[in-house]
This record gives structure tokens, sequence and C-alpha cells, in this order.
């Protein structure tokens, strides 16, 4: 079936509208640079319609019941799973994914907006003990949680339709409007799950995907006093400006990070290997979770390290497309050239190359090192592409330490049979999340995700955004005996 955003790939989702623009943006795929799509280049004017209309669309969306809400969702999630080769093409084409990983993401932006559906259903408040302040006997009360208005969305290109959904899902089940700003290299999957929204029914300006120029149409997004909760995803130094600029607003902030895994004497060396690899280099490397840092306790640290370096070599890259490829490019050469820049930083300065370490246009092969110094920004920054280093420690103790090192803390794996071991580690570890006998780049949808340190603020997961995205509000009786 040929999908109607085909026939709408110029158009763009302005409180409900499809609209076309003048001025617009070329889509291209960044495994060879074909000319995929234009997208509408948003004027600032655009962005403020998008925003008063919102203040409409808050209106409807908070007093739709909440069975409606719950309805539009379940049907959001079946269009996106009756056309999930489609959606799953999409992501392939504008973005780094293959085929097989967009295939993947579809089914989790399905499983999201489903968990939104089911998460809607369940927010509520709870009653409250007036009586336990003395002078407080005849009073009686309890607090529910409401929406807070206009919500912003940006987000990023890794996965441009199941963070779209995080944020867009979450939002309505709760009952607010939503502006997306999609990342500008890859903004038609956002469009596709607007088709999906508009196909279940969500009434008119509940819901724009506004495609453009971030410094243009972000910055009014962001500053705009209507605009009560800003969501946002991306990297560290574009999160501490909008954070700068907002105001006073709600703030959910997923920056990234530089996530370590502490394999120890213990551990399932051949599990290990495999959970990491694919941990390091899916999508490329550009993953917020994505492997960076591994800490081998000493005693297998080198049969560690050659069981990984095997099993790297082994990764297929090339055309996204072929079931058989395991990696596509990076989102543009760009990327691929600071990432190489990086690397030969590391080189010069006496770290060593196990495999990998060639670029080919926005294409970078799976990297491994080793004997990196530590000051090095292939180790204390988030390389957002597909290198690993690999560092022999002596105990678990110096693992923490040394994970615990850098300006990030999202999420963090340890590999170990000894159970004492693993909960020391999940109590010293700074980070928002702990995965044993996992890779760090473990997640689900109904989860709490987020981090600390410089990689953010706020949680989301369904349950953890509907959280964020809604206030309490205290009810109190005073009854006359």
């Amino acid at each position: 079936m040929i999908m109607e955003t085909i026939t709408k790939k110029n158009k763009m989702y302005l409180a409900g509208k499809w609209v076309l623009r003048e001025n617009t943006m070329a889509i291209c795929d960044p495994q060879d640079n074909r000319l995929i799509a234009t997208v509408p280049a948003a004027s600032t004017a655009d962005m403020t319609f998008a925003i008063e209309e919102a203040k409409e669309g808050f209106r409807v969306c908070s007093e739709l019941p909440t069975h409606e809400r719950i309805a539009i969702l379940h049907r959001a999630a079946d269009w996106v799973d009756e056309h999930k080769e489609a959606y799953a093409a999409t992501i392939a084409s504008e973005g780094s994914k293959t085929i097989k990983e967009a295939r993947k993401e579809v089914r989790r932006c399905v499983e999201t907006l489903r968990i939104s559906a089911e998460e809607a259903r369940r927010l509520n408040g709870e009653t409250i003990a007036f009586d336990q302040m003395p002078g407080s006997e005849n009073r009686f009360g309890y607090y529910y949680r409401f929406p807070i208005g206009i919500i912003g969305a940006i987000t990023p290109f890794n996965d441009p339709l199941n963070l779209v959904a995080h944020k867009v899902g979450p939002a309505i089940a709760a009952g607010n409007s939503i502006i997306v700003k999609p990342a500008t290299s890859t903004p038609l999957s956002a469009l596709m799950l607007a088709e999906a929204f508009d196909k279940a029914g969500l009434p008119a300006k509940i819901l724009s995907v506004v495609t453009g120029n971030a410094i243009e149409i972000g910055e009014v997004l962001v500053t705009h006093p209507d605009v009560r909760m800003i969501s946002f995803t991306g990297g560290l130094v574009t999160g501490k400006a909008i954070m700068q600029k907002a105001g006073l607003k709600k703030m959910s902030m997923e920056l990234g990070s530089n996530s370590p895994v502490i394999v120890l004497n213990d551990a399932d060396i051949n599990d290990a290997v495999e959970s990491n690899v694919s941990g390091a280099f899916w999508a490329a490397g550009q993953n917020c979770l994505g492997v960076q840092r591994i800490y081998v306790q000493k005693d297998v640290y080198e049969a560690f390290v050659a069981r990984f370096v095997d099993k790297t070599k082994q990764y297929r890259v090339g055309n996204k497309f072929s079931e058989e490829t395991d990696m596509g490019p990076m989102i543009n050469e760009r990327e691929a050239k600071r990432v190489e820049t990086w690397v030969q930083e590391a080189v010069d300065r006496g770290g060593k190359l196990l495999c990998g370490g060639k670029r080919n246009g926005a294409f970078y092969e799976p990297t491994v090192m080793v004997d990196v110094p530590k000051d090095c920004r292939i180790v204390k920054e988030e390389v957002f592409g597909p290198v690993v280093t690999i560092f022999s420690v002596v105990d678990l103790e110096e693992a923490i330490r040394e994970s615990n090192s850098v300006d990030f803390g999202l999420q963090a794996g340890i590999f170990s049979r000894d159970i004492d071991k693993v909960f020391h580690a999940v109590r010293k570890l700074d980070v928002g999340g702990v995965m044993v006998n996992d890779s760090s780049d473990y997640r689900i949808d109904a989860m709490p995700f987020g981090g600390v340190k410089g990689s953010g603020i706020g949680r989301e997961g369904v349950k953890f955004a509907l959280q964020e995205m809604t206030e309490p509000k205290v009810v109190c009786f005073r009854m006359s005996r």
C-alpha cells in the first residue's frame, strides 16, 4: 500500500492541517546523499500560529473524556502497526538505521502509544489524611493531577519516530496539547506519526509538527510564555542554552551520555562481549545509551578484548536496506569526520587502534581502542559514534570510580554473578539506571528513563513522562461537623 504521506511529503502538520510553504528544506539519505523529500522551512510566524492554536487545542484535549483519549491513542498505534513497513522504510531512508534497526523502532513506537493509552486510565491521585494535623479533625481531602497546557517537544535524529511518540503519547494521554519540532535532518518520521494521529481522529489543534531550522523557529517555541513545558532530547550544549532562554516553565532534558560498562572476573565473558558489541555499535553508535567505555577486571581483560575485537570485525557495515547489514552510515559526513578527528587525537596521544578507525564518506567503521589517555575527548565526552574504549581495572572500586569520572550519568551496565558486588555497584554508580548482565544500551519503553549530571533532568518512560506533564491539585473540604 502507498502511504498518503508520499503525496504529503512537502507538507507539515500545523494545528491539524497539512500545509505547504514556499521555502523548503531538502531531506537527503546520508548513505548516498540522494534527495528523498522536501519539507516546509517554517517561519517564526508559523511557530507563533501553532502556539496560538495550541491554546484552543489544550482546552479541547483537557476536556476530552479519558476513554476518548485512550481510543485515539490505540487507533494511532493500530495505524502505525498496519503500515509498519512504510514507517521502517522512512526511518531507514532519512536516518542512520538499518532496515532491521528501523523495524525495531517501529515496534517500540507502537508499544509506546499503547502504553500511553493504558497509563491514561491510571493517572490517579490519592486521599490525604488532613486530620494528622491537630486542629484539622474536621477536614477531608485529596489531590488529583491536571494537565499543564502546551508542551514544546524538540526531538533528535537518532530515534526519529519512537522518541517523538515518547513525547506525543504521554502529552495527549494527560490532556495537553503539544508542538513537535523534529530534528532538521529527520522530520519525515515525525510527520508520519502526525498522520497516524490524524487518521485516529485526534481533534485539530492538539498536535502540530513544525519543520524547519531550529535556530529560527526553536527559539520561539522555547521562549514563548504560553508554552508551559519544554521536553528536549539532544546534546548537553543545546540543553543548557534552552534552559537559559526558556524562562519559568517545566523542563524535561535528556542530554545524552558517555555510558560505562563494568565486566568483573566472574562474568560470562562470551555473553558480555555479545551484549556490548551490540550496545556499542547499534545505530552506528549514535545512541544516548550506547556503550562507550568498558572497564574489565584485569584477570579477564586480555580474553575479553580479544573476543570483543573478533566479534567487532564480524560486524557487517553497508547498505542500510540489506537484510545482511548490521550497521549503516552516521547521520552525515560532518559527524563522521568529527569522530575521525577524535580517534586520531587519541592515537596521537598513545591510544591503540585494535580495529576500525577508517572513514568512507558518512560511514565510519566499528572501532575498538585501548590504552587511551583518560583526558582524551573520546573518553571524557559523548562520542555519539561507533567507537568504544576498553580499560583494565584492578577491582570493582576502581571500575566504579572511573565510571563516575565523567560529567554524564544516564545508564551503566555491570556483568557479574556476585550479587553483593552487583548491589554495591547499583548503590555507587552515579547514573539514572544500572543494567545487570546487560549493556548500558538496554531499555524498555515503560521504565523511567533519564540521568544525572550532564545527562539531564526529569524522566521519560510513559508513566513517568505523564507525571512530568501534569501537576497535582489539592482539594480540601472543611466539614461543618
